[in-house]
């Protein structure tokens, strides 16, 4: 079930992005156009006629080539561990897709997800570090680092085709899907075209049991790490292991509003558990509850539980289910060999 034509007609196109159809074949002339837009702005900062801003600390930029959720948001909140882990003070940016508004605005606990994304106040939640949204990441940045300017390095979740936004290292991530059928939006799900190497300020990470591209990379480990009530997640409670496992036996209603939901009901499955299945388009804004009323249980991601206020529920039973997401340890070695190239954070680190 989804909320409207639209959603129905943004699943039926990532479709026809990885599975072949008519309406890909159709959109070509427009990722043609597409192309030659990037080629420009490309040129254009090429030339110096557009220049690449400054800020005072590094920004590691967390990006895909493909439109949908490749695991940019777990990806970010692991390396906010390992950073936290090496003592250093570290901020997030983003754009926060599917907000209100475009100014720059800092993040907190009381804002609503509707005014600064759903990742943005997710990541706020989970970390408990400076975060800050705005079309513009500069002055996003900015903004974050006038009101905290302890912080020693930034992260922006997205904004790899953010050219103005300087960069000390980019983390390109991959699922499963890799690049797709290979074209440009709206052909295909690419907002970059593809290239067969990345330089040395890239670190790949795959987000997949396997490399998905011809890119050498990193894997990344993904796993579910327990459930808790929507009402206890908002306390602050973690979700355990236990808690999912007591929902076993139980009709299950199980929704997401993400860009790959099938992974995430698949992890459910395996853990024993018998599921209805609720695919959203990415980022549904749950303005309107979209599971029929009467359903007992339903089970959504964190994704989705920063949009809905617990006493939404009603008679339903809301669980929250965490994920965890860890690189692999080379990953996380190499992560820290870049950093030690990094002005000002190499004394730090040794």
């Amino acid at each position: 079930m989804t909320s409207g034509w639209k959603e129905k007609l943004a699943l039926r196109l990532q479709r026809e992005w990885y599975e072949g159809g008519p309406l890909a074949q159709a959109l070509r002339p427009l990722a043609g156009l597409y192309r030659l837009l990037l080629s420009g702005r490309g040129l254009l900062y090429r030339c110096g006629v557009l220049r690449v801003a400054a800020l005072p600390v590094p920004v590691i930029v967390v990006g895909n080539w493909i439109v949908g959720g490749a695991g940019k948001t777990p990806t970010t909140l692991a390396l906010l561990s390992q950073l936290h882990a090496l003592g250093l003070r570290a901020g997030v940016i983003s754009r926060g897709y599917g907000r209100s508004g475009t100014e720059p605005q800092l993040v907190s606990a009381q804002t609503p997800a509707s005014e600064v994304g759903d990742e943005p106040l997710l990541i706020y939640l989970r970390a408990g570090v400076p975060v800050a949204v705005g079309r513009d990441r500069v002055a996003a940045a900015r903004l974050l680092l006038a009101a905290n300017p302890k912080l020693q390095l930034l992260i922006s979740d997205d904004g790899l085709q953010h050219l103005r936004l300087p960069r000390a290292l980019s983390v390109l991530v991959f699922d499963a899907r890799g690049i797709g059928n290979g074209r440009l939006l709206p052909a295909g799900p690419l907002r970059q075209a593809p290239a067969s190497q990345v330089g040395p300020d890239h670190l790949v990470l795959y987000n997949a049991d396997r490399p998905s591209t011809a890119l050498p990379g990193y894997l990344a480990r993904r796993s579910l790490s327990g459930a808790v009530s929507l009402a206890d997640w908002w306390l602050g409670v973690p979700a355990t292991m236990a808690c999912l496992r007591a929902l076993a036996g139980r009709p299950l209603l199980a929704t997401a509003g993400m860009a790959q939901p099938q992974r995430f009901f698949s992890m459910l499955t395996q853990q024993g558990l018998s599921i209805t299945e609720m695919p959203l388009a990415d980022h549904h804004d749950f303005a309107q509850l979209p599971w029929p009323t009467g359903t007992a249980d339903v089970l959504l991601t964190e994704k989705d539980a920063v949009k809905i206020d617990p006493m939404r529920g009603g008679h339903t039973r809301i669980w929250v289910v965490a994920l965890d997401f860890e690189p692999e340890q080379a990953f996380q070695q190499a992560l820290r060999g870049r950093l030690q190239q990094q002005a000002g954070l190499a004394d730090l680190l040794s």
